[in-house]
């Protein structure tokens, strides 16, 4: 009785625990999904009001929020494409380490850009623009330069593949156009067939029997009434 209580006081914690451990994997993953959409949400927003800053605003205020723009556009898009390609190939996984460290320099540049859009002297600020740029443009064209990469090779995947689906649609289709040709189940069949009559033996000839007329004729049978008496003579 008590091993049966502490059997079931052990599969009551068991059921609590996991059904603890599932709620918290459920509340955690619900917390990840709300905070996604809330980044994404406020990532949509800034990029509007940084589109809007370039279009209607001159002078340093546009050239920062134009550069900003810029940036995490061409940042987005790299990692977009190198997150995409690396679930079928593999070696892109290097690539997105890469992109790591470049991105490291990226925020880091985007925060600077951000804290100066907030800066009262224009004139210092306009003094920074062109090293500003410069270090943008690198950033750039390095997120360009692997994006286009990994675009190109998964370009080259789909042509090989591609070319070698051609090649063997084209050796199908001269088989099926073969009409001469047997199919190729009867022609299985028919060395099946072949090997079975060459591997069973012929059966043996049998002895025909003589012809009824070369037989003896069969003794005449003599009844009793055709016996004949002897003779007086011949007795004596």
């Amino acid at each position: 009785m008590e091993a049966a209580l502490i059997i079931f006081a052990l599969m009551l914690l068991a059921i609590v625990g996991l059904g603890a451990y599932l709620t918290v994997k459920a509340v955690g993953a619900a917390k990840r999904g709300v905070e996604r959409t809330v980044a994404q949400a406020r990532r949509s927003v800034e990029d509007t009001t940084l589109r809007a800053k370039s279009f209607g605003q001159v002078g340093v205020a546009g050239a920062l929020a134009q550069l900003r723009l810029d940036l995490r556009t061409s940042m987005r898009a790299t990692q977009q494409a190198l997150a995409e390609g690396a679930r079928e190939d593999a070696s892109l996984r290097e690539s997105l380490s890469l992109f790591e460290r470049l991105s490291a320099h990226g925020h880091e540049l985007d925060g600077e850009l951000k804290r100066l859009e907030q800066e009262p002297d224009r004139q210092r600020t306009a003094e920074l623009l062109p090293d500003l740029r410069e270090r943008a443009g690198k950033i750039i064209q390095a997120a360009d330069s692997l994006r286009w990469a990994a675009r190109d090779r998964a370009r080259r995947f789909a042509e090989d593949e591609m070319s070698l689906l051609s090649d063997q649609i084209e050796m199908e289709s001269g088989a099926l156009r073969d009409w001469s040709r047997e199919p190729v189940d009867d022609l299985a069949a028919a060395a099946a067939e072949w090997d079975a009559a060459q591997s069973t033996p012929s059966p043996e000839p049998t002895p025909t029997p003589r012809p009824a007329a070369l037989n003896p004729p069969a003794p005449t049978v003599q009844y009793p009434w055709q016996q004949k008496a002897p003779r007086p003579e011949s007795a004596g």
